[in-house]
């Protein structure tokens, strides 16, 4: 993770629009008023802000944080940063150059900031489950099922048990038969896809391990989870580049995940790497023409 705390104020924006009108009122006074905010205590923000300190306290459990001094943690870093640039949309007739520049700033924003939104502890929970499961089901749909399929093939090659059908009937099948030791990890960047809600909740009933990777925020499928990780909730601009970012995103904390498994049993991993890649170059070399 990083030196330090940071996404107190990416956290704030995106949740403002579901908090409750108390919350919503704090929340609005610390993105206006930062560096006042991280010197209060939860009393004196609650007055400033026309509300209460017990409010604050419910502000931060929102937020899915351990309390205010987490909260201002992060703050803190976030201040400490480089400004960023806002999400861009395309233009129509855009330039390809201009378009380039512009993904790649609208990625690299999303990346950092899925990166703040990864929760140390909900990730060192999921590394343990995942490490010492029998089988790991991914499930998404639509282009959620790409990150699944993705993750599927990671976790194949470090020798794990793992399978990604997007047919829900085969999914609930696999997951039926599944028990304590196993794990089931629940993809949607909205964090309203039944089917993927309902997926977890199957497995919760027969007593596997549930990851939910969303948008940060609380939704029906996050709450089916036992482990929670969240990726940056990118603006969707007009011509909706940010349904771009929101698989950068997903691939990324994948990618975190994937890493931080397998660098658990290091020596292990770079056994079945290497033994995977010389069963690929096998194939390769068994369907060269001959001359």
């Amino acid at each position: 993770m990083m030196a330090f705390a940071t996404g107190g104020l990416v956290m704030l924006s995106e949740m403002m629009a579901k908090l409750p009108p108390s919350e919503k009122k704090i929340a609005t006074y610390i993105l206006e008023n930062p560096r006042d905010a991280i010197s209060l205590t939860a009393s004196e923000l609650g007055k400033r802000s026309s509300t209460s300190g017990a409010a604050v306290i419910r502000l931060c459990k929102s937020l899915d944080l351990k309390g205010f001094q987490d909260l201002k943690l992060r703050i803190a870093g976030d201040l400490q940063k480089t400004p960023q640039q806002e999400i861009r949309d395309i233009e129509p007739n855009e330039s390809k150059y201009t378009i380039i520049e512009k993904m790649t700033t609208n990625s690299i924003q999303t990346i950092k900031e899925t990166a703040e939104l990864l929760s140390a502890d909900e990730l060192t929970k999921a590394i343990r489950v995942l490490e010492n499961a029998n089988s790991i089901h991914f499930f998404g749909v639509g282009a959620s099922n790409i990150i699944a399929q993705d993750a599927q093939q990671k976790f194949i090659r470090i020798n794990k048990h793992a399978t990604a059908f997007n047919d829900i009937h085969m999914a609930a099948t696999v997951v039926a038969n599944f028990g304590k030791n196993d794990v089931v990890v629940g993809i949607s960047f909205s964090g309203n896809t039944v089917e993927v809600a309902k997926i977890l909740e199957l497995a919760n009933n027969v007593g596997a391990s549930t990851i939910s990777l969303t948008k940060y925020g609380s939704s029906i499928v996050s709450e089916q989870a036992d482990i929670r990780l969240y990726t940056s909730a990118t603006r969707e601009p007009t011509f909706r580049s940010g349904a771009t970012s929101s698989r950068i995103a997903q691939l990324h904390a994948i990618d975190i995940l994937f890493m931080c498994v397998a660098a658990q049993q290091y020596e292990e991993t770079v056994k079945h790497i290497d033994e995977t890649r010389e069963a690929i170059d096998f194939i390769r070399k068994s369907n060269r023409p001959k001359k």
